[in-house]
């Protein structure tokens, strides 16, 4: 659907407008209206670019993950072993999300509360191709022998994005017990140590126990 779209610079502002506001208020508690209000601009141009409120959500979502197809797709095809790209994959997959933020904090918020079935295209897609590249490296892994045949494939993405959104959700207690006074020591901390942990728990579950 979003293929070919190369958005100009009126519709980058109705998006990044629209993901603050998401993030903030939800999606249920933002209109179009507040939208259009916020970006400063007439209410019809937000119809005329996007339609509805779900395709805007629809269009954010690609805006803010078609860099991350195109790395996962480069990934795949890189002469590294299966371990190297798995860990690859999860240090791409907490960079982007903690780079964005804003988008990933709608749709965690939208699906944890089930205020909305979110039924958007793109992020299925998204979730679907995903976890299509991942049973790639795993189904890579088990063909060799270092990876477990038991894996339940499907479990492994939330297992790494809910320690990830445990650790964003409890912000404040994380960085009082690990004593990260800073924004930018605990930004450090999620690209380090929390990469470096999550990466040595999906190890654990791939690897044959020695």
């Amino acid at each position: 659907m979003f293929a070919t779209v190369d958005f100009n610079e009126k519709q980058i502002q109705i998006l990044l407008v629209a993901e603050t506001l998401f993030a903030d208020k939800g999606f249920e508690g933002t209109s179009i209206r507040t939208i259009a209000k916020e970006a400063k601009i007439n209410i019809a141009m937000v119809s005329y670019y996007f339609g509805s409120k779900e395709r805007l959500l629809e269009s954010l979502i690609f805006y803010r993950t078609k860099d991350l197809k195109i790395e996962i797709e480069n990934l795949l095809v890189e002469d590294l072993e299966p371990i190297a790209k798995i860990n690859k994959l999860i240090a791409l997959y907490i960079n982007r999300i903690n780079s964005n933020k804003g988008i990933f904090r709608i749709l965690h918020f939208e699906m944890a509360t089930q205020k909305k079935e979110l039924n958007i295209k793109s992020f299925y897609d998204l979730r679907k191709s995903n976890l299509k590249s991942l049973e790639v490296i795993i189904n890579e892994g088990q063909n060799k022998g270092v990876f477990r045949k038991d894996i339940s494939i499907p479990l492994l993405t939330p297992t790494i994005l809910g320690t990830f959104f445990h650790f964003y959700m409890n912000k404040e207690y994380f960085m009082d017990i690990l004593q990260l006074p800073t924004e930018d020591s605990y930004n450090n901390y999620i690209t380090v140590d929390l990469t470096k942990h999550i990466q040595q728990t999906i190890k654990a579950l791939l690897i044959y126990e020695s």
